[in-house]
């Protein structure tokens, strides 16, 4: 139905908030740490307030317009060396990305709610809340960072979820959440 302080409004009175989170290396802790990390992944788990939902998002990067960046920047630089080894630089990740795709992973929690009593969105916020604090805590013993998405940050995962082509062309902007408030809410 919409989004509204970075809160996700479903069909039937149900609400998401979704945190963004850093990850772990695993594969690279000993034998110690990694019984480690599972046992206090574990306790997590168990003193979590509500579901999660974990999204591992993984997308191809358009490294297009990084490798434009530097073409300009070459452009204006004036001492030859910069610019030769600007040049350089630009040529051995144009190689780089004819060989292989270059991938960006992101990793989210998403937490629902349910407003069975119909309180208001105003505690249906602060329930998400204090849940997304719960669970921030709770992985930051794991060594993870976690970040709430704002309402454009929401908008903008889903409509890359649902439109990929579309929203490499023509991303969601502040103007554009503000005309859907407009609209929806």
């Amino acid at each position: 139905k919409g989004v509204q302080d970075g809160v996700l409004i479903l069909p039937g009175a149900r609400y998401r908030a979704v945190l963004e989170t850093s990850s772990i290396n695993f594969e690279l802790k000993s034998g110690s740490e990694q019984d480690a990390i599972i046992d206090t992944f574990q306790s997590v788990l168990n003193s979590l307030p509500c579901s999660v939902q974990i999204v591992a998002r993984i997308r191809e990067m358009d490294m297009q317009k990084y490798i434009d960046e530097f073409r300009e920047a070459s452009a204006h630089e004036e001492d030859a060396i910069y610019r030769e080894q600007i040049q350089s630089y630009t040529e051995f990740v144009q190689g780089l990305i004819t060989t292989n795709k270059i991938l960006s992973r992101r990793f989210y929690v998403v937490l629902p709610y349910t407003d069975m009593d119909k309180d208001g969105f105003e505690d249906v916020a602060e329930q998400l809340s204090n849940n997304c604090d719960i669970v921030s805590k709770g992985l930051s013993r794991l060594g993870i960072q976690t970040r709430r998405l704002d309402s454009l940050e929401v908008l903008d995962l889903f409509y890359s979820f649902y439109n990929p082509r579309l929203a490499k062309r023509q991303p969601i902007t502040e103007q554009t959440l503000q005309l859907l408030k407009k609209s929806y809410i």
